[in-house]
């Protein structure tokens, strides 16, 4: 289009890819950040190369971390003999501003969705199946905190029948204050606690 910059459109182009960002707010954006000083958008620029190529995701727990293993899994505080399964890295976070949870966590990385084409096989359930199998890991009990929404629903049976054989094992869900489909994420930290101290057997 006669007028305008080609470069600033390829910006928009991108930004407008970010979740929640139309052209309209992918414009604004771009405008922004065209009036900020060099300093300011290379510091920009500098922190989203980092979070690529540096960040990491832990390999035991699978949650996204600065280092292998992740300071959660290092902590010798934490109650080694729970695990937390959640959906993705961001759940954890939000559990832990609660202060309700001193255990560990299990981030499946996504739920089964057979529309979607994802089985158990494309979420890290193995390896939790493998954690608990683990001599030098005695879990006592896994609570399920994923999404109440009809894929972790089923996620959350599929684990639960994995389960079944181990008897020493209590399978547990945060209680269901939370309304169904709506996501973690949108879930306030008062009613997010209450539902993990209100925890039920699964």
């Amino acid at each position: 289009m006669e007028g305008t910059s080609e470069i600033l459109e390829q910006a928009i182009e991108q930004l407008a890819k970010l979740p929640g960002t139309g052209r309209k707010s992918a414009r604004r954006i771009a405008l922004f950040l065209l009036k900020q000083n060099d300093e300011s958008v290379i510091n920009l620029a500098e922190a989203l190369i980092n979070l690529k190529k540096s960040i990491t995701r832990c390999s035991t727990c699978g949650v996204i971390s600065d280092g292998d293993p992740c300071s959660i899994c290092q902590n010798a505080k934490r109650q080694t003999g729970q695990i937390c399964v959640v959906e993705e890295s961001q759940d954890v976070f939000l559990i832990e501003k609660t202060n309700e949870f001193r255990g560990r966590y299990h981030v499946l990385g996504g739920v089964i969705s057979p529309l979607d084409n994802i089985g158990p096989d494309d979420v890290r359930i193995k390896q939790l199946m493998q954690r608990i199998n683990e001599d030098d890991e005695q879990i006592d009990e896994v609570i399920l905190a994923l999404n109440p929404d009809s894929e972790g629903e089923a996620t959350s049976y599929y684990i639960n029948k994995l389960l079944k054989p181990f008897d020493d094992v209590k399978v547990t869900r945060i209680a269901y204050g939370i309304p169904m489909g709506t996501e973690l994420e949108f879930i306030d930290e008062a009613t997010l606690g209450r539902a993990f101290a209100s925890r039920n057997t699964f």
